[in-house]
Formats: C-alpha cells, sequence, structure tokens
C-alpha cells in the first residue's frame, strides 16, 4: 500500500511522535523510509527580536537531529535514505515527496495560535498540494511499543 514513507522530522515533541508512528506503519506495510529535516530560513532570522542565527550553526543542529533520527529507524531495521533541506518547510516536504514518489507523507502536529491556524499549517498545504496520503501523526507510542517495533535478535 505504501511502498515509499517520507518521514519529516525535526527532533521536536512532536517530530518524534511522526517518527515512532510513521515507523510504525512503515514497518507493517514493509515501506522504504525517506527521513527529511528542513532548516527553515524563516527560523534562522528573527529580526524583530533583533537575532539573526548563523545559517551554518542552524544546519549543524538539524544535520545531528538528522543523524539520531537515522540511528532510531536503524535501530528499527530500516535503511533510511536521510536528507536535509534549508528553505520553507511545507514547500521543500512537498518538492522532496514528489522527487521520490512518495505513496505517504507523515509530519507531526504542533498546536498553533489563531494566527497560525489563520495562515494554515504544513498538514494543510501538503493536503492541497500533493497527490499522495499526508499522515499528521498525533498518537502517542509509548517507549515500551516503539521498543517492540524492533526487530527479534537472531540467534547465533
Amino acid at each position: 500500500m505504501y511502498k515509499k514513507v517520507l518521514l519529516a522530522y525535526d527532533g521536536s515533541v512532536e517530530g518524534r511522535r511522526a517518527l515512532r508512528e510513521g515507523a510504525k506503519l512503515a514497518q507493517l506495510c514493509r515501506s522504504e523510509v525517506f527521513l527529511l529535516a528542513v532548516v527553515e530560513v524563516s527560523s534562522i532570522m528573527t529580526p524583530e527580536a533583533g537575532l539573526t542565527i548563523p545559517i551554518e550553526l542552524q544546519t549543524e543542529d538539524y544535520k545531528a537531529i538528522l543523524n539520531e533520527g537515522t540511528e532510531r529507524l536503524k535501530a528499527l531495521g530500516f535503511t533510511p535514505t536521510a536528507r536535509l533541506e534549508v528553505g520553507d518547510a511545507g514547500q521543500k516536504i512537498a518538492e522532496v515527496a514528489e522527487e521520490i514518489g512518495a505513496h505517504l507523507v507523515v509530519v507531526g502536529h504542533r498546536p498553533q495560535g489563531a494566527l497560525a491556524r489563520w495562515f494554515g499549517s504544513i498538514g494543510s498545504y501538503l493536503v492541497k498540494r500533493l497527490r499522495c496520503s499526508v499522515l499528521v501523526a498525533q498518537t502517542e507510542i509509548s517507549d515500551a511499543e516503539f521498543e517492540r517495533l524492533k526487530p527479534a535478535e537472531t540467534a547465533a
């Protein structure tokens, strides 16, 4: 059903939830897994606060986040393809999903304020833009349940 699953991952609580839920579904479907982290330009530049975070520093943080997500997936028996992009998260997720021919895109859900809801979420943007299924993960998967996803050790 879902042969190629794209997991959008940012290391947040919501991102971890999406990783867990997406990994569980990918495991059930025996899917090829792609992991994507996006360094958002808007999070790098915050002129209203008088701060500008160097893109190199932000990129290094996201490389570590991507590596951590990749290791979590490898522990479950996946051989994920990991990728780091810079730009608008929704746009980059959609571009990568189209490029790889994803059958399912999994993103986390972050509660937003009224202004953010007015402009729309990444999930709603993806639903409008993509032709594949989009899962906005909200199910809490416990550490114990996540550990059970790991393949059984084979005796030597």
